[in-house]
């Protein structure tokens, strides 16, 4: 049932590691093992993978590290797995990009059973497709994917959020603020330019679609829809 679904087990004890991923293939899974977090990203810059098993103390980059950097070009599902289970901790991977916090120890055929769940929530939420198109833009909102005169163009997560926010407010003006808030997030400490700097990629970006996004002088922006 699994067979087209590739998950990537990140930790450095081999024998665990051995382990869950003897587990993940009896279910079907293609596995692939990496023993710490940089070799984790490097797999993910070349390979598809739909699921990274996370462990967090790691030599060269640890579990909280590359997660942040997967998670800037990939929206694999991330499961954070380490033997502390405090607060403090979760939060830290839930920020990174996580979706998922297990604890050690753990049964491998729960983790399997766990895996399969999340994926299967995953695959319902892609079958219900969420479109949304003003012209030639076209945005899947479940699939992250956003197409502009049927070129796909590969944004990162705060542009798409940026994007996103921009057209389902159509021809209404977003304050720099508001936008910084809704995008960024409340404790964002950046300024204002943020949102300039990531306005001017995204019509770099969407060259056939970029006259809709315009300037309020001294305001904000909004995406335009005749």
């Amino acid at each position: 049932m699994n067979e087209m679904h590739t998950i990537m087990v990140v930790e450095d004890e081999r024998r665990l590691r051995e382990i869950i991923a003897k587990y993940f293939i009896a279910e079907g899974f293609k596995v692939i093992e990496a023993e710490n977090g940089k070799e984790s990203i490097e797999h993910v810059k070349t390979t598809h993978v739909d699921v990274i098993l996370m462990d967090v103390m790691m030599p060269e980059i640890n579990g909280f590290e590359a997660c942040k950097q997967i998670r800037a070009f990939s929206q694999a599902l991330i499961i954070m797995l380490t033997a502390r289970d405090d607060d403090e901790d979760k939060i830290k991977g839930f920020d990174c990009g996580a979706d998922e916090y297990v604890t050690k120890p753990f049964s491998p055929k729960v983790l399997v059973a766990r895996v399969n769940a999340l994926l299967k929530r995953l695959n319902t939420a892609v079958e219900s497709t969420n479109y949304i198109q003003f012209g030639k833009l076209k945005i899947n909102k479940d699939n992250y994917e956003v197409y502009d005169h049927e070129d796909e163009i590969k944004l990162s997560p705060k542009e798409f959020d940026l994007l996103l926010l921009l057209v389902e407010n159509k021809n209404a003006v977003l304050t720099r603020e508001v936008i910084l808030n809704r995008v960024w997030g409340y404790d964002y400490y950046g300024d204002y330019r943020t949102v300039d700097t990531h306005i001017k990629k995204l019509r770099k970006k969407l060259p056939h679609s970029s006259d809709a996004i315009k300037t309020i002088v001294k305001i904000g922006y909004k995406f335009e829809v005749k």
